[in-house]
């Protein structure tokens, strides 16, 4: 728990698959933080998020499905169900209501109640036909009942009532903090979740060699620093045509929504494998969104550093590739050894300064004269682009905007040339900057008389004759 905080209590929620378990947690969260579907089996991470309610505050953890493991992937999976009942202060047995318990829910049960935490049982469904009589359920031995409708909310205000009852939430308040968010971003399989892992310092997210693994958005809190960080782990991104139907698209969106969220995004990159044509989408969709950036080449203990020039060769081609966005840092990672994942932490913290910086605009105007002065721009059909002062208009990105004459002739290559500048003057390292360019003409609505290249305006009667002035 971060520093400044009184530790929230946690509220786990467990049952078998389809159970409607997501859809209890994204009704009680407010949010669409978990993915729901009809396929069993949907959430394989778990996924944790705060609640508030009148009486305080609890994290929420959604989990994957109870059933007997078939491999040691699905036995990963309910090693995090079994930790997340331990660590959990009140558990949450899911089940659905249209259905006669089975030897499966008994043993669900039973596990809860042999955790000796409070236990509610949450019999979803009620607004469904066929939904069974209360009475059925009491052999499960549950004191604790609420019949709920995670579809609709019926139920889910009594749910949190009761919750308030059996654990104390007084003082459980989360402070205000400036928590610096770094997303993992990348494509299938790349590293992120050994990654987050090592970042969190804990066996959090899901790990296998099977591609596309995490398919919720995976968070976890901690400090370096004495700074509130929070990593956020994604499910891997496929290009377009390679996209499941269902439960993938959705994990695309999440993706998307992280790097919406996200202050940096790490852009993970396989150090086995040649960049792609995606890689560099991706990285094109950070920098247009203006993210900080930090591109993470990971498995490097896969990599023969030993060869001669191999680290200069990556690095020259990470540049080459990603040119577009020349201001992201390159790290060189291996989840295995932890190699350079403080690096990441301490980056992340430099290009949040960075995006945060503001300036004077007699400062921003100086460095703005100079670079005229040194390459004054060029003009196209006799119009000459005339750059007269700027301002900075925001913060995380810094964003510029350039006021003048005729900016509509300026060539992209001269915004380019006005960035370099910028950045080799003042930095800048890790997040794109934004430049605006209005002529002060559009501004202002005024029209241009005839000796500045524009119509001379002539007043006329309903016939069409000129007026005659007085």
């Amino acid at each position: 728990m971060l520093g400044g905080m009184k530790k929230l209590p946690t509220v786990a929620i467990i049952g078998q698959t389809n159970a409607g378990k997501s859809s209890l947690f994204n009704r009680m969260t407010r949010s669409r933080q978990a993915i729901v579907a009809k396929e069993e089996g949907t959430t394989r991470d778990n996924v944790m998020a705060r609640v508030a309610t009148a009486k305080g505050a609890f994290w929420l953890v959604d989990t994957a499905g109870l059933k007997d493991p078939e491999d040691e992937f699905e036995a990963s999976i309910q090693d995090q169900i079994a930790d997340a009942v331990e660590n959990a202060d009140l558990i949450l047995v899911a089940m659905d209501a249209t259905k006669y318990p089975n030897q499966d829910d008994k043993d669900i049960a039973k596990k809860a109640l042999k955790s000796r935490k409070p236990v509610v049982l949450i019999l979803n469904k009620c607004d469904l036909k066929g939904n069974l009589a209360e009475e059925e359920f009491l052999r499960l031995g549950v004191k604790d009942r609420v019949r709920v409708s995670a579809e609709h909310g019926t139920g889910v205000k009594e749910l949190k009532e009761l919750i308030g009852e059996l654990i104390d939430l007084s003082g459980a308040q989360v402070k205000d903090e400036d928590v610096l968010k770094i997303a993992l971003i990348g494509r299938p399989n790349v590293g992120k979740s050994s990654l987050f892992n090592v970042m969190a310092k804990k066996q959090q997210a899901i790990v296998a060699n099977v591609s596309g693994t995490t398919r919720d958005l995976n968070r976890v809190k901690i400090k370096f620093e004495k700074v509130a960080l929070e990593i956020i782990d994604t499910a891997g991104v496929r290009r377009p045509g390679k996209q499941e139907v269902g439960v993938e698209k959705f994990s695309v969106l999440r993706t998307m929504q992280a790097i919406e969220e996200a202050d940096v995004c790490c852009l993970l990159v396989d150090g086995t494998e040649p960049r792609s044509a995606f890689d560099q989408r991706l990285a094109g969709i950070i920098d247009k969104v203006g993210k900080g950036m930090i591109i993470v080449v990971t498995k490097w203990d896969l990599v023969d550093a030993s060869e001669e020039g191999v680290t200069d060769k990556i690095l020259a081609g990470m540049t080459r590739d990603f040119n577009f966005a020349p201001y992201a840092p390159v790290v060189l990672t291996s989840s295995v050894d932890g190699k350079n994942v403080t690096k990441i932490f301490e980056l992340a913290l430099k290009i949040r300064e960075e995006r945060k910086r503001e300036f004077k605009t007699s400062e921003l105007n100086r460095v703005l004269a100079q670079a005229i002065l040194s390459h004054p721009p060029a003009g196209l059909k006799n119009k000459h682009p005339k750059l007269r002062y700027m301002v900075q208009t925001d913060t995380s990105p810094p964003w510029f905007v350039v006021y003048g004459r005729h900016l509509s002739f300026l060539h992209w290559s001269y915004k380019r040339y006005l960035e370099n500048i910028f950045r080799e003057t003042f930095g800048f390292e890790g997040t794109p900057i934004k430049f605006s360019f209005r002529d002060e003409k559009t501004q202002t609505g005024r029209k241009p008389k005839a000796e500045e290249g524009g119509e001379e305006r002539v007043r006329t009667n309903w016939r069409g004759e000129k007026k005659k002035k007085g």
